[in-house]
């Protein structure tokens, strides 16, 4: 198993009725993306969450996160929580809407000629 199936399921849950919200398989997980922009996956049995650059800090502080290092190196603005950081449903709301919130209000991609 790449990721954790409930975990996916309770995000859906969360995310029913969001306009613009699409599912990816990437990074060997889940991804959910806001308008083609990532913004909360699962991978194996944690959550990834985009909080950005200006609020990383607060977010590594949280209890049950760490710096997401997927490629070996700290990723600044992305995140993984721990299972004990979203048991709840609404432990697991708080960390989807803080990423969802980051995400739209990132400017729109530019298209490709």
């Amino acid at each position: 198993m790449a990721y954790d199936e409930k975990l996916a399921v309770r995000i859906r849950e969360i995310l029913e009725g969001e306009i613009g919200v699409t599912e990816k398989k990437m990074f060997g997980g889940l991804a959910f993306l806001l308008n083609g922009k990532m913004f909360v996956g699962i991978q194996k049995d944690e959550l990834m969450a985009r909080v950005g650059a200006e609020q990383h800090n607060k977010a590594v502080s949280q209890k049950h996160a760490r710096p997401m290092d997927f490629t070996g190196k700290p990723m600044m603005g992305f995140i993984y929580v721990k299972p004990a950081g979203f048991k709840t449903k609404a432990s697991l709301k708080k960390w989807v809407k803080w990423s969802e919130n980051f995400v739209k209000d990132l400017p729109k991609k530019k298209k490709k000629n």
